[in-house]
């Protein structure tokens, strides 16, 4: 299975991202999307989960999701830090215990297992500025695991 991750488009949706998704068959959007349309341009390309980030409206959507796909469960969640999650995050991944955390607001990407359990950050895919590098991903899910793959906008 191949899964579109994406975060901090602030009310941008890049042309490329739907050449860059086709054939992915689930988007999840680690938050600071900006108004609806995105998403709905977004689920133009396949079912879309998204959370809510710091310049969202929070009535929106949620400030954290937890969906499962290809056997496998992912947590999005706008603000990680994946060596020390605050206390209340920290409590919901022993809950639920993810396979994958999946967040944004950092505008960095970001791929490495701490304690068992994938972090992944997709970059930023807002506007260009500040000279900042900005990228997408696909999550590749089969039987050998998960890879993940970037893609500069």
């Amino acid at each position: 299975m191949k899964i579109g991750v994406i975060s901090d488009t602030h009310n941008f949706l890049e042309p490329k991202v739907a050449r860059l998704f086709a054939g992915v068959e689930h988007i999840l959007h680690a938050g600071d999307v900006g108004s609806q349309s995105i998403i709905l341009g977004l689920e133009e390309i396949a079912p879309t989960t998204a959370v809510s980030g710091n310049t969202d409206d929070s009535g929106n959507y949620q400030a954290t999701e937890v969906v499962t796909l290809a056997g496998r469960k992912f947590l999005l969640h706008h603000i990680v830090n994946p060596r020390a999650p605050g206390e209340d995050l920290q409590e919901r991944i022993a809950r639920e215990q993810p396979d994958v955390v999946v967040f944004g607001h950092t505008h960095q990407k970001f791929s490495a297992t701490v304690s068992g359990r994938l972090y992944f950050n997709p970059g930023y895919a807002g506007k260009s500025r500040f000279g900042m590098e900005r990228s997408v991903a696909i999550l590749h899910c089969d039987e050998k695991g998960i890879r993940p793959e970037f893609f500069r906008l």
